[in-house]
């Protein structure tokens, strides 16, 4: 059954590093193309999105490791099963398996908004007090319309 979810951009994601915020607009582009997919280009827009993540959270361990976030090991496990999962579902996806595809999808539309609160937000913050000796300046516009 295809629910469709509402996950677009929204400015709430983003954590005041320029580099992660145009990848994490990225993210819920490809994660946002997949959820409103036909069964004959999801499995194309499952592998874009799977380099894309790939590249991604490689970016943001270079950046951990490069700044020796303290909290890296949680992020980096994180990212494992996120990608451990793309992995499994693409073999399923490849054998047919579009609506396991599906829920994967709506699976990270959930996941994404928490992890970026808390996980890519406290790695900004990081990298912006060892670089600057300050906080990130996030400037959100609403997205609400009256």
């Amino acid at each position: 059954m295809n629910v469709a979810i509402d996950f677009a951009w929204d400015d709430r994601f983003l954590v005041g590093h320029p580099a992660m915020d145009d990848t994490h607009h990225e993210f819920v582009e490809l994660v946002n193309a997949m959820l409103g997919a036909g069964e004959q280009n999801f499995a194309a827009l499952l592998d874009a999105f799977a380099s894309h993540v790939e590249a991604h959270f490689a970016s943001e361990q270079t950046l951990m490791d490069r700044y020796a976030f303290p909290a890296r090991d949680c992020h980096v496990d994180e990212h494992e099963r996120v990608l451990a999962s793309v992995r499994e579902v693409r073999a399923l996806v490849a054998d047919g398996d579009v609506e396991t595809g599906r829920e994967l999808a709506r699976a990270l539309a959930g996941w994404f908004p928490g992890h970026t609160d808390y996980m890519d937000s406290a790695l900004s913050t990081w990298i912006t007090r060892k670089v600057a000796d300050g906080a990130p300046v996030v400037l959100r516009r609403s997205m609400k319309h009256s």
